[in-house]
This record gives structure tokens, sequence and C-alpha cells, in this order.
């Protein structure tokens, strides 16, 4: 059991993880509503509510290096030691390994002493490769390498966005390995969903031009220029039209006011996964992003409740 030895640790731990992004300034105690079901606000009950005693130590910034794979391009990642079970960040649709998520989930690792990975897919950020030619189905095997290659032992995959599609594949490639996922506004089938869901006349259009320009305001352009051969092959990799054999705890983390992932989906994964152990948590007023303290604080949280039902489980 972990829970004497969390409950010390994680005194202030909730907010140092929050406050990642800045490490090493002073905060105070802010207090967070949450709004999501009975079971998590019972799980923040057991939390300690006390700001931590003086800052946090300043820690040197983890060196990015690279993965070596035969005939693919290498994969950027950065990647801390420490105990099982480790995480995994799995990043959005072209998002890389410095996002607000991303860097949050490692602080808070740093302050428990569990291992961490995160990395940047083929064709994004310092990974080489060409964006244009990305695929659902090369960014699969970037996820796998990743797990195959670096990760030793049992790990929780925290899957964002379309991140949270690929996690689906990854429990469903390593059973052994993967022991549990947690997805944030998980995009499973979604650009396909988005795309079947466009009038005809425009998907022929998109078809003819070779490119689909899709708003978004999450892109400096206000548009994603998607290629129309990066959606026909992400219908391969579809999910949702039958049942999703993976066994392992899921938590599926959605915001309310997401405009690009309905929160819907995470419904659909719910009822399609066979695993008996699912919770999905709604937060009423969060985007597409989940990047407020209170959700980065409600995804840390989650993690750890994680860390501790398998520790549970394993003794």
């Amino acid at each position: 059991m972990r829970g004497a030895e969390t409950a010390g640790k994680m005194a202030g731990v909730g907010m140092a993880a929050v406050a990642a992004w800045d490490p090493c300034r002073r905060w105070s105690w802010t207090a967070v509503s949450f709004g999501f079901h009975r079971a998590v606000s019972a799980l923040l009950a057991r939390k300690p509510e006390r700001a931590p005693q003086g800052p946090p130590v300043c820690r040197q910034k983890t060196s990015v290096s690279f993965l070596s794979r035969p005939d693919l391009p290498k994969l950027a990642y950065k990647k801390l030691k420490g105990k099982s079970p480790g995480i995994i960040f799995i990043p959005g649709y072209i998002s890389n390994m410095n996002g607000t998520k991303a860097l949050a989930i490692e602080e808070f690792c740093k302050s428990l002493g569990h291992a961490y990975i995160r990395f940047d897919y083929s064709g994004v950020g310092n990974s080489d490769g060409n964006l244009q030619e990305s695929t659902v189905g090369k960014w699969r095997k970037d996820v796998l390498s990743i797990i195959d290659d670096l990760a030793e032992g049992p790990q929780i995959l925290v899957g964002s966005s379309l991140g949270g599609w690929l996690m689906l594949h990854a429990a469903v490639a390593r059973p052994q390995k993967v022991v549990a996922l947690i997805g944030v506004a998980a995009a499973v089938d979604g650009l396909v969903t988005k795309f079947n869901q466009l009038p005809v006349e425009v998907k022929k259009e998109i078809e003819t031009k070779g490119v689909w320009s899709m708003p978004s305001k999450y892109s400096e352009e206000g548009v994603y220029h998607m290629q129309y051969n990066f959606i026909k092959e992400a219908e391969h990799h579809c999910m949702l039209h039958s049942p999703i054999p993976v066994n392992c705890p899921i938590r599926l983390l959605h915001g309310m006011k997401d405009d690009i992932i309905p929160w819907h989906t995470s419904l659909q994964v719910a009822d399609r996964v066979v695993s008996t152990d699912v919770d999905v948590i709604l937060r009423k007023h969060s985007d597409h992003r989940m990047k407020e303290k209170a959700d980065i604080q409600l995804l840390v949280y989650t993690i750890d409740d994680l860390i501790d039902k398998l520790s549970t489980l394993g003794n």
C-alpha cells in the first residue's frame, strides 16, 4: 500500500505539478473547484490541502535524446529514470513534447520518483521525418518504438487528443506492458468522423485538391492543412466500430466545452473497450486542450490514483 507514503509525498505535489512550466517561482495554495463525479471527489478528499513548506527545488532540464531506428526516422525524446510503473505522454496532432501537460506530468513524476518519457512524433518537433508524409499508422509505430525500445517495465500511457487514439492502439498491441490508460479529450477516430460529416461536395473538393484546410482556433494560422491521404490512411485505424480488446484500467478526462472532439466520444470509448475498470470524468467548463490549472491538477491526481491502484494490486 502507498497510502501513508503518498500522503506525505503529495503534500504540495499537486500544485507543484500544476505550475510545472515555471518550477522555480514562488506560489501559494489556490482553492480549486472540480466539476466531476463523486468517485473522483473521494480521491481528492484524501489529498493534503496545505501549501508546500517553501518553494520547490529547481532541477536541471532533461536533455533531448534521439532514438535511432533502422529505416525509420529518429525520434526525439526526454526520459526520466525512476520507479515503476513508468509514465509515457503521447501528444496530440502535430503537438510536440514541450506542451503544458507534458511538462506538468514530468514535474509530477520527478516529485514521486517515477520513470517518465515524453517524445515527438516523426515529422514533428525535434524528430526526423517529413510531416507531409506522416500518417496515423506511422505515428502508431512511433509509440510502439518508444514502448519497446525505451520504456522499462509496466507503463501508464497518457494520451492527449489524437494521442488518446494511439494509446488504445498501443494497449492492444502491447497488453503485457501497458497497464493503465488516461485519455485527455481522446480523439478516437476523430479526424475520420469529422471528415465523414462534411457535405459530399466538400469532400469531393478536398479529394481533388489533396488537402483539407480544417479551421482551428488552436493553429497560429487559424487552420490546419491536412493531407487527404492522411485522412484516408487513418480510416484503417478506426476503433469505435467494434469492441476494443483493452482490459486494463482506463480513465477518460474530457471537457464539455470541447468544440473539436465532442465529449460523447469518451462515452463511446468507455462503451467499446472490454475493460470493466473504466471511469469517464467530465469537466463542465473545460475545452479541448484541458490545460488550465484545475485540469492539470485533475490529470496528475488521476495518475497518482492509478499508481496507487496498481501498487495495491501488485501487493
